[in-house]
């Protein structure tokens, strides 16, 4: 057991440290977030804006400023989780076949990349929450943390599946990128408030969309939706698991145990 601790100890600080080595993500979080939601802020009018949500039928009408500023944090906590966890698992795609096949347990490489998500995910979603604070108080600021917590961990774990599948560096990061455009910019609560449109309804942020709206400005319960998002979780991250799995397989000796 002591030994099953530190293979996983010893793989979170590898990915950990991976992260913290990657000083354009880092000064993305830094500047980047509090840059983007400040302009979303300010240059969008505070007239009142229409937005149904999916679970109570219900519709709030808060300032577009505001409504606007939270989509601009979810774009910017998936899009940057989404690349932290690309460029890591792309980097690191060799030296982890060769921990593989010196006989390093996949299973605590695997559990060590969800270990360093979910540190990323948990600061840089309280980090964009506080930074949004100034502006205007949530209603339920934990639970927006919670919500973009839930959506960054997604994104992550779809940056773990294009890392491990994409050959070209160029390739995974223009399906992240447009994975994050077509997710969020259909979503625009300028572009399509109060529409209850279908296919909007499947896309990997909605749920994290209405979670936010409704935690922002109500005190509404988000459960449904962060069942839904809890879904799309568990859905990228066995796919995020299959595509380590497929990236490593052929790096183990036959009859080498993964455990």
């Amino acid at each position: 057991m002591r030994r099953q601790l530190t293979l996983f100890a010893t793989a979170t600080r590898y990915n950990l440290v991976e992260h913290a080595r990657n000083r354009f993500a880092m000064l993305l979080v830094v500047l980047y977030i509090p840059t983007w939601v400040t302009l979303c802020y300010a240059n969008i009018p505070g007239t009142p804006t229409p937005y149904r949500l999916r679970d109570t039928g219900r519709t709030l009408s808060p300032p577009g400023n505001e409504l606007t500023q939270i989509s601009g944090a979810i774009n910017a906590v998936t899009l940057i989780t989404g690349f932290m966890m690309f460029a890591a698992t792309f980097a690191g795609g060799r030296f982890d076949r060769r921990l593989a096949m010196g006989g390093y347990p996949r299973t605590h490489l695997a559990l060590a990349k969800i270990t360093a998500l979910t540190l990323a995910s948990a600061t840089i979603a309280a980090y964009t929450t506080a930074v949004m604070w100034p502006a205007w108080p949530s209603r339920q600021p934990i639970l927006l943390a919670t919500v973009l917590f839930g959506d960054a961990m997604t994104y992550g774990a779809l940056g773990v599946v294009f890392g491990s599948l994409f050959r070209r560096e160029v390739e995974g990061m223009f399906a992240m990128l447009m994975t994050s455009v077509i997710d969020i910019a259909l979503q625009s609560p300028l572009a399509n408030s109060g529409v209850d449109s279908t296919f909007v309804r499947f896309l990997p942020s909605w749920s994290a969309m209405q979670a936010a709206v409704t935690a922002g400005f109500s005190h509404d319960s988000v459960s449904a939706y962060l069942a839904v998002q809890l879904a799309w979780f568990t859905t990228t991250a066995l796919l995020a698991l299959l595509a380590f799995h497929h990236r490593t397989r052929n790096a183990l000796p036959s009859g080498t145990n993964d455990a």
